[in-house]
């Protein structure tokens, strides 16, 4: 069956220039909506205190995504806490360490910048052990993460600041689309959480990362196209060959 219409499970790119999903659209003709299927909740200063956590403790964080980038100076800011120049940043990827700067006068500041995953980042982390690391997190922290920082035999702690929460779907109930796009196991939780009796049917599923593959096969989804690879480093190459295979018939 041919492509006509994708919904993206995540919010729709910001950006002053042409996305890889509008790219995508325009080429092969199809129209792409974008649906937040979870959202991020920050968690209150009380339920941060209970972990226990001081932030005037630590001379080093551990910085992941912009989510936790936003939390960790909202949290400190409730707390009346003045985050000190000294300060040390330890950022998993320019993009992180780029949007830092909301919050921080780069040039000012110690930045240490990953080159994109957290094994990368652990080289540099692994150059300061003699630190206090803070790790901002949300309730949901992939095993790899204190894995690697355990191994290491860094001084580290985890403060959950803030949630993944399932959004409410109910306007799409009577919405179909011929792929549904996924890149998180969470995705995938709320599909269910939202709609019980989901039946695929023609529907084709899209999955981003091994662990939404199985979070998918666990759910009874048949995935039919997936990335990365190395003939698909990217859910849109992925999705174009798809397209041009089946709509061509």
């Amino acid at each position: 069956m041919k492509v006509k219409t994708i919904l993206v499970s995540q919010p729709e790119p910001k950006t002053d220039q042409q996305s890889p999903f509008s790219i995508l659209s325009e080429k092969q003709k199809v129209k792409i909506d974008f649906r937040s299927f979870i959202h991020v909740e920050g968690l209150t200063v009380r339920e941060v205190r209970n972990q226990k956590i001081d932030l005037g403790k630590y001379s080093a964080i551990i910085l992941t995504s912009r989510n936790a980038v936003d939390h960790f100076f909202r949290i400190a800011e409730e707390m009346r806490f003045k985050v000190p120049n000294e300060l040390k940043y330890f950022c998993q990827s320019e993009a992180v360490a780029y949007y830092l700067q909301k919050y921080v006068v780069y040039r000012k500041r110690k930045i240490y910048v990953g080159k994109r995953t957290f094994p990368e980042l652990c080289e540099l982390i692994k150059k300061h052990k003699t630190e206090k690391f803070l790790l901002p997190s949300s309730d949901k922290l992939k095993d790899l993460i204190p894995e690697s920082l355990d191994a290491m035999g860094v001084d580290w702690t985890r403060a959950d600041l803030y949630r993944t929460v399932t959004s409410d779907l109910s306007d799409l109930e009577k919405v179909t689309y011929d792929v549904l796009v996924f890149f998180s196991p969470s995705g995938i939780q709320s599909l269910f959480k939202n709609f019980p009796e989901f039946k695929q049917n023609n529907t084709r599923i899209a999955v981003f990362g091994n662990s939404t593959v199985k979070a998918a096969t666990e759910a009874g989804l048949k995935v039919d196209i997936s990335a990365p690879s190395p003939e698909n480093p990217s859910m849109t190459s992925a999705l174009e060959k798809y397209i041009k295979e089946v709509n061509k018939k």
